[in-house]
């Protein structure tokens, strides 16, 4: 009996990858993913098949929002049952945001959602899209026993592929444009396809796929600084309807210790308002009271984001806030991984 070949999803949202150059005037259009075999015959070579859908109007991920985000776990909701794995194309300034929003969103994942994009069009002598997208797909693609081996969202980018909740963008220039600085790589491809089995997330197969597409982004993001004001931490607090800020403090969590600024953080948390503090470090981890500058934080109440990116701090943020749970829940379920998104 011949096995069924996997079936996957391609979904283009917009970006670098999807455009190609008029090569007669140099300037870039966008391309038509329904002719995609046609123009990459290579994606013939695997062992799968492939289907293709695309944003009504593709977007710059620049305008990237909450609303699109929910418009992509629709469209993996609605061919769930059809589909063995998913390929998200999208540029990729917000690539990591998005990533971080789906894991959470699609809770009880088990297939892969693979989101990959381009620095250069696919048209380009030099590009990397060709690379990005047949080795996304062929990821997508791989099973074992007729299951998926992927079971969550990830990132894929020249050579390496990421858990998505645990990217940033690190170079605008180069084509290694993103970093998983606090957790392994899940796979790399080389010669041969490495998949690092022992970091994949192993999620509860016996629950069906659920989509939470209520998110709430009456967030906002304080990068401290020597020397920042009582009146920048004000103006933030008294914004109407505030429900969170995250705030990236030094190093392992640690700020300053003058009395406004603890007075201020009590006050907000007192009213309702969730603090978090992550660090502004690329790597490491938030550990509260370890340094004096931090003690009176935790003694706030302020809640610790331990070692999850900024991007994914914001996703978490959004996707519990949108749960409507109590302070004490929002509590507890930041500071424990949901979806392997800190250590």
């Amino acid at each position: 009996m011949t096995e069924q070949k996997p079936n996957i999803l391609l979904i283009y949202t917009g970006g670098t990858i999807g455009m190609i150059r008029d090569f007669e005037t140099g300037a870039l259009k966008a391309f038509d993913f329904k002719n995609l075999l046609e123009k990459i015959p290579e994606l013939q070579l695997l062992d799968c098949n492939i289907d293709t859908v695309s944003f009504k109007e593709p977007i710059d991920s620049s305008n990237m929002n909450p609303d699109y985000w929910v418009q992509i776990a629709e469209i993996i909701e609605d061919n769930y049952n059809a589909f063995d794995g998913f390929v998200i194309l999208h540029g990729s300034d917000t690539m990591s945001y998005t990533a971080s929003a789906l894991s959470f969103m699609l809770e009880n994942l088990a297939k892969p959602v693979i989101f990959t994009g381009s620095q250069l069009p696919i048209g380009d002598l030099r590009t990397d899209a060709k690379e990005n997208l047949i080795t996304s797909i062929q990821i997508a693609s791989k099973q074992e026993q007729g299951k998926p081996i992927i079971k969550e969202v990830c990132l894929y980018f020249e050579y390496k592929l990421y858990r998505g909740n645990r990217t940033t963008k690190i170079n605008a220039e180069h084509f290694q444009a993103f970093a998983s600085l606090n957790y392994p790589d899940l796979a790399e491809s080389g010669v041969h396809l490495k998949i690092n089995n022992e970091y994949l997330y192993r999620p509860n197969l016996e629950k069906a796929l659920v989509v939470r597409k209520n998110l709430d982004s009456n967030i906002a993001i304080i990068k401290l600084f020597p020397g920042i004001s009582p009146e920048v931490f004000q103006s933030i607090f008294s914004i109407q309807n505030l429900k969170a800020v995250i705030i990236e403090t030094y190093g392992a969590g640690n700020c300053t210790t003058e009395t406004w600024f603890i007075n201020m953080i009590t006050e907000t948390i007192n009213k309702g308002i969730h603090i978090i503090n992550i660090t502004q470090c690329s790597g490491g981890s938030v550990i509260m009271g370890h340094y004096e500058t931090s003690s009176a934080l935790k003694k706030a109440g302020v809640i610790s984001g331990n070692d999850i990116t900024t991007e994914a701090a914001v996703a978490k943020t959004m996707y519990l806030l949108g749960q409507n749970i109590s302070g004490k829940s929002f509590k507890t379920m930041y500071e424990t991984s949901l979806r392997g998104e800190i250590t």
